[in-house]
């Protein structure tokens, strides 16, 4: 027998049986028994405003799935290419297919000369990299006028390859302006990360290589946050989207939701909160004055996962990996005493708050030689091929335009007075 809620209206006396579908139950039947009564969810943390194929998330279980493969298969044995493919395609691809794919976002990576000095050149010299990066996003639509045919599937499929390829160089290019340094051409001989590093660190050195751990590291790190369902950005993809807007715009509108500390700037607030610490000895009554109410615990705790973040046991991984070749980081110790110490405190577990992929990812960027004005950067370059994946996956459905309700609380109608009678 299939599951199902009823509703009943006490004013009426009316009721009606609603199904429960994939979890949900439809607005539809709701708006028909109730017309004019908005189901009032502020942070739409109870509403599901799709249905989609893409990321599967079982918070209570701990457990993250791109397309039905689990994150902790795909961050040992895949690459972030592979899985941007198949978060976009919606299975693995073949080695033809992989190969094609890794060829066209390899040849699409260089951005118009006019561009890249006209737009880098409009901004202060000390302008945020987030903030150069999504004006840079938004302004590429000017350049791929057929962009806005969002009906045509080969031409979304051309503008989602252009974007996963040129947003490395555009965040590569952001963080070079804002140092003084000379743009760095991509090189179609590195793999994905490998280039991106490239354009980031090379100086004078005809050739880069890239350390095989830290490339390794950051496409792992690229995987874990290439998509996380329907999140602050992801929506605000989405939102735009539905308004039939270029995918540059709908990406630029993402990268702006990344840009609010609530949502980009998490890694960077226990960076400073282990700065805080200031040592191991003090983590014990740092962890004290937690519970006292005078600290905040950063990196601990998710919106969704009320169990451990898979993807922060694969980073605490990595981060040991990275550490091996770049020097121990005395902040590593004071992370892994912390993890200890609040996992072990009662107080930290009745609240369901467990490390998250922020409380280790910070630390990698920055032995990695990533300043913290691009962790957020980092984010995005990765997450874009979720959100262009929600954004193709929307059009091929024809979603309606976003459209929320609210309820209103102001005055009441009043008439207008002169403003000398004021």
């Amino acid at each position: 027998m299939p599951e199902s809620i009823t509703i009943t209206d006490n004013r009426t006396g009316e009721s009606v049986e609603i199904p429960i579908t994939d979890g949900g139950v439809e607005s539809g039947p709701w708006t028909k028994l109730l017309p004019g009564i908005w189901f009032k969810d502020e942070g739409f943390s109870a509403t599901a405003i799709t249905n989609s194929a893409i990321t599967y998330i079982d918070g209570d279980a701990g457990q993250l799935e791109y397309r039905g493969y689990p994150i902790e298969q795909l961050a040992e044995q895949s690459t972030y290419l592979e899985v941007a493919y198949l978060l976009v395609h919606g299975e693995l691809p073949t080695t033809d297919q992989l190969d094609a794919w890794v060829h066209d976002i390899t040849y699409h990576t260089y951005i118009h000369e006019n561009f890249k000095q006209r737009m880098f050149g409009a901004f202060h010299y000390d302008a945020h990299p987030m903030g150069m990066l999504t004006a840079g996003a938004a302004a590429l639509s000017t350049f791929y006028e057929e962009s806005k045919d969002i009906d045509d599937p080969d031409l979304r499929h051309r503008q989602i390859v252009r974007l996963i390829a040129k947003m490395p160089t555009l965040a590569a290019g952001a963080h070079r302006y804002s140092q003084g340094w000379p743009f760095v051409y991509p090189d179609n001989d590195l793999s994905y990360t490998e280039n991106f590093l490239s354009m980031m660190f090379r100086m004078a050195e005809p050739s880069y290589e890239a350390d095989p751990v830290l490339a390794k590291a950051l496409d792992q790190l690229f995987i874990l946050h290439a998509d996380h369902e329907q999140n602050c950005s992801t929506t605000a993809v989405r939102v735009v989207g539905s308004s039939h807007a270029d995918p540059y715009s709908a990406v630029a509108a993402g990268c702006a939701a990344l840009y609010g500390p609530r949502h980009g700037g998490a890694n960077e607030a226990v960076l400073n909160m282990l700065d805080e610490i200031g040592s191991f000895d003090n983590v014990d009554a740092f962890v004290e004055s937690v519970k006292n109410g005078d600290g905040r615990l950063m990196g601990f705790g998710h919106r969704v996962y009320k169990n451990y973040d898979p993807r922060a046991r694969i980073i605490k991984e990595t981060a040991h990996k990275v550490f091996e070749v770049t020097g121990k980081n005395p902040m590593l110790d004071i992370a892994l005493k912390l993890e200890e110490t609040a996992l072990a405190d009662d107080y930290f577990i009745s609240r369901k708050l467990y490390p998250n992929v922020d409380f280790y990812s910070g630390l990698i960027y920055q032995a990695m030689g990533f300043p913290t004005e691009m962790f957020t950067v980092l984010f995005a370059i990765a997450r874009t091929s979720g959100w262009l994946s929600h954004w193709d996956e929307m059009l091929e459905r024809n979603t309606r335009i976003a459209r929320p309700r609210q309820l209103y609380i102001g005055e009441a109608t009043r008439d207008y007075v002169a403003i000398d009678a004021r």
